[in-house]
């Protein structure tokens, strides 16, 4: 299993750079293992994150923005259910990753404080 995160290196949005930053940042200070997929500079990848994206997740109009994040090739959310999940501490129940030992999310799931 390997979390993808969609970004755009040459974003023109200073909302979408922070999320990226924000996303990315958590990722690797929790040693999550990531790969990240430039929308920006390959289209291929720009092609593969819009096709599966799913209908549900789309924006009313227009093409899905980064960051999105998958694992493997299952579609996991946009940064707000990112920052939703962080929030609640799920991150690893959302990227359907289990987690590691004295996580606080392994702790609440030990203690049964969730």
């Amino acid at each position: 299993m390997v979390i993808k995160v969609y970004i755009a290196s040459s974003s023109g949005s200073t909302a979408i750079k922070k999320q990226q930053q924000d996303v990315l940042g958590f990722l690797e200070a929790n040693k999550i293992e990531f790969e990240e997929k430039d929308i920006a500079a390959n289209e291929e990848n720009r092609k593969w994150m819009r096709e599966n994206v799913p209908e549900d997740s789309r924006p009313a109009s227009g093409n899905p923005l980064p960051p999105r994040l998958f694992n493997d090739s299952r579609y996991l959310g946009d940064y707000d259910a990112f920052f939703e999940a962080r929030e609640n501490n799920a991150v690893y129940a959302f990227l359907g990753l289990t987690a590691p030992p004295g996580s606080k999310v392994g702790e609440q799931l030990l203690t049964g404080s969730l």
